[in-house]
C-alpha cells in the first residue's frame, strides 16, 4: 500500500511542479508583454503565448489539481487502513466510504444549477448546493456502513468513528468557506487590495501580503479542532477517517476546481474567435467565480494534505518504532527546524522557476513582435508552437530539483541520524508548509481577483486607470503564488511522508547515527543532481533587460524552430 501511495505522490509531484510551472510562465509571459508593453487586451490571437497559456490552465490547474486530490485521496485511505493494526473492519472501512462518496458525488452533480442573470453570490451559491448536497448523502451512507460493520456491543465505537467522519467532512467545507470570504471579491478583504491600488503597485502588493497572512488563522483553528476532536474520539485512527471524511466527496469538489480553469479557456476562446462582447462579459462573470472556485479548491487540497500527512505520520511512527519523540530531544528539534525550512526552500525554487522560464516566454514574444511584419496590427499570424515548447521544456527541466530534494531529504534524515529525527524532520515540514501554502494561495487568489472587481465591476474607474494597473502588477506577483509555489508544498509535506511510510520497515528500531554512512548516500546524490541542474540549466540565462536587436540576434528564429506542427507540415 505504502509503494502504491509513492507512485500517486510521484505523479502527482510531477504534474502539480511541472505543470505549475508551465502555465504561470505563459501565463505571466502573455500578460507582461502583451498587456503592460503592448497594451493589447488579454486572450488576443495576435499575442504568441496565448495558446500556452491556455493548455497552461489544462496543464496545471485541472491534471495538477487532479493528480494533488489523488494523491491526497490515496494517502489517507493508506493512513487509515495502515493505523487499524490488522483490525480487518477497520482496513475495510476507509475504502466502503470512500465508494460511498464516490456515488454520493454522482447524485451531488444534479443539484447545480442557477438562473441566467445571477450575481457572483448566487453563481458561487449554485456550486455550494453540489457540495453541500453531497456532503449529506455521504454522512447518510456512512451512518448505514458503520451501523453494518460495528453491530451490538461494537456500536459505540462505530458511532465515534462516524463522529470523526462527520468532522472532517464540515472541516472540509468550513475551510472552504474561510478561503472565499478571503479570496472572493464579493467581500472586504479583496476590495480592501483594491482600494490599496490607489496609490500604487507596492500597497498592493504590501495589502495583498497582508491577507494572505491574516487567511491562516481561520484555517489552522478548524485544523486544529479536528484534530484534537477525532483524536479524543477514536485516537489516531479517528485522524486518519477525518481526512478521508473531508476527502470522501472528491468528485463534486474536483469538479468545482476545475470549473475555474474551464471557464477561464472559455473566455480565451471567445476573444481568440472575435465573438460579440455579451459572450466575454459572460465568460469573464463566470471565470471570476472560477477564481474563487480555484482558491477554495486549493484550500481544501491544503487542509486534506496537512490532515493526510499527519495520518502517514503516525504510520511512520508505528512502523519505525520510533515510540515518544520528545521535541526538547536536540535530535528531534534539530529534525524540526531542518523540516521547517525545506517548504521555503521548495517554494524559493518554483518561484525561481517560473521567473527564468517567463523571461525566456517574454524573449520569444518580443522577438515575435519585432521580427513578423503585421503581427502587431493583426495580419499575420503569430507562431504559438515555439512558445509552447519553451513552456514544455522549461517546466520538464526546473522540476528536476525540486523533485530530488523532496524525495531525498527523509532519507538524509532518516539513514544519516535516524528514525526520531525524521520523525522531527516531517513534523516540522507540516507545520511551516500548511502555513506557507494557505498564505501564497489566499494571497494569489486575492491578488486576482482585485484586478476582476475593476474589470468585472467597474470598482476604482474600471480598466485602464492607474489602479487597474497597480492591480495587474499584482495579479502578476500572485500567479506563480497561487498556481506554482502555494499548491506545489502540499505534494511536498505528502510525498516526503509517503517516501518515509515506504522506508520506514528499512530504518525500524535503529538508533540515532547507528548507520551515519548510509546517510551519505543520498547527501551524494543532492550534490550530484544540484551541480548538473546548474551546469546543464541555470548557468546560461538570457538576459531579459537586453535591447531587443541583441534579442532577434541571439534567439533562433521561428522558422529555423522544429516544432511537432512544422515537422508534420514537412512530411
Amino acid at each position: 500500500l505504502a509503494s502504491f501511495g509513492f507512485g500517486a505522490s510521484s505523479i502527482a509531484l510531477f504534474a502539480r511542479v511541472a505543470g505549475g510551472i508551465y502555465t504561470k510562465a505563459a501565463d505571466v509571459g502573455a500578460d507582461l508583454v502583451g498587456k503592460v508593453e503592448m497594451d493589447i487586451p488579454e486572450d488576443d490571437p495576435r499575442n504568441p503565448a496565448v495558446i500556452a497559456d491556455n493548455v497552461g490552465d489544462n496543464v496545471g490547474d485541472v491534471a495538477g489539481m487532479g493528480a494533488d486530490l489523488f494523491e491526497s485521496f490515496v494517502g489517507s485511505i493508506i493512513a487509515a487502513a495502515t493505523l487499524a493494526n490488522g483490525n480487518a473492519v477497520k482496513v475495510a472501512l476507509p475504502f466502503w466510504i470512500a465508494g460511498a462518496g464516490i456515488v454520493a458525488s454522482l447524485f451531488g452533480f444534479f443539484a447545480v444549477s442557477t438562473k441566467d442573470g445571477a450575481n457572483q453570490r448566487q453563481l458561487m451559491f449554485a456550486l455550494h448546493k453540489g457540495v453541500i448536497s453531497s456532503s449529506v448523502l455521504v454522512l447518510a451512507f456512512s451512518a448505514v456502513i458503520v451501523s453494518q460493520f460495528f453491530p451490538g456491543d461494537q456500536s459505540a465505537e462505530g458511532w465515534k468513528i462516524f463522529a470523526c467522519i462527520a468532522i472532517g467532512l464540515i472541516a472540509g467545507i468550513l475551510i472552504g468557506q474561510a478561503t472565499e470570504y478571503y479570496t472572493s471579491y464579493s467581500f472586504w478583504p479583496t476590495q480592501s487590495i483594491t482600494q490599496a491600488g490607489v496609490t500604487g503597485p507596492a500597497t498592493v502588493i504590501i495589502q495583498g501580503l497582508g491577507i494572505g497572512m491574516m487567511s491562516c488563522v481561520p484555517p489552522v483553528l478548524i485544523i486544529v479542532a479536528t484534530i484534537l476532536g477525532c483524536n479524543a474520539l477514536s485516537g489516531d485512527y479517528g485522524v486518519a477517517m477525518a481526512a478521508v471524511g473531508m476527502l470522501s466527496t472528491l468528485g463534486v469538489t474536483l469538479a468545482t476546481d476545475a470549473y475555474g480553469p474551464i471557464a477561464d479557456n472559455a473566455g480565451g476562446i471567445a476573444e481568440m474567435a472575435e465573438l460579440e462582447e455579451r459572450v466575454r462579459e459572460t465568460t469573464d462573470a463566470l471565470d471570476a467565480l472560477g477564481n474563487t472556485t480555484a482558491a477554495t479548491g486549493k484550500g481544501f487540497a491544503i487542509g486534506s494534505a496537512v490532515l493526510t500527512s499527519l495520518s502517514l505520520l503516525t504510520a511512520f511512527k508505528d512502523k519505525a518504532q520510533v515510540g515518544v519523540a520528545d521535541i526538547g530531544d536536540p535530535v528531534v528539534l534539530s529534525g524540526v527546524l531542518f523540516g521547517a525550512m525545506l517548504p521555503f526552500l521548495f517554494a524559493a525554487l518554483t518561484m525561481l522557476s517560473v521567473q527564468k522560464a517567463a523571461g525566456a516566454i517574454i524573449i520569444e514574444v518580443r522577438r515575435q513582435f519585432a521580427t513578423i511584419d503585421g503581427l502587431r496590427e493583426g495580419t499575420a499570424e503569430a507562431d504559438s508552437d515555439r512558445c509552447v515548447a519553451i513552456s514544455t521544456q522549461s517546466s520538464v527541466e526546473e522540476m528536476i530539483l525540486p523533485g530530488v530534494y523532496a524525495v531525498l531529504s527523509p532519507l538524509m534524515a532518516g539513514l544519516l541520524i535516524g528514525p526520531k529525527c525524521l520523525t522531527g524532520m516531517l513534523g516540522g515540514a507540516i507545520a511551516s508548509g500548511m502555513m506557507l501554502a494557505i498564505m501564497m494561495a489566499n494571497a494569489g487568489g486575492a491578488w486576482d481577483n482585485s484586478k476582476k472587481y475593476i474589470e468585472i465591476e467597474g470598482a476604482c474607474g474600471g480598466k485602464g486607470t492607474t489602479t487597474h494597473k497597480a492591480c495587474v502588477v499584482g495579479d502578476t506577483v500572485g500567479d506563480p503564488f497561487k498556481d506554482t509555489s502555494g499548491p506545489s508544498l502540499n505534494i511536498l509535506i505528502k510525498l516526503m511522508s509517503m517516501v518515509s511510510l515506504t522506508a520506514a520497515p528499512i530504518i525500524r528500531g535503529w538508533q540515532d547515527w547507528q548507520f551515519w554512512y548510509w546517510g551519505l548516500l543520498p547527501i551524494g546524490l543532492c550534490v550530484i543532481a544540484t551541480i548538473l541542474v546548474h551546469h546543464y540549466y541555470w548557468k546560461n540565462t538570457q538576459d531579459i533587460a537586453a535591447p531587443i536587436d541583441d534579442v532577434i540576434k541571439d534567439a533562433p528564429l521561428a522558422k529555423d524552430v522544429e516544432t511537432p506542427a512544422a515537422e508534420e507540415e514537412t512530411s
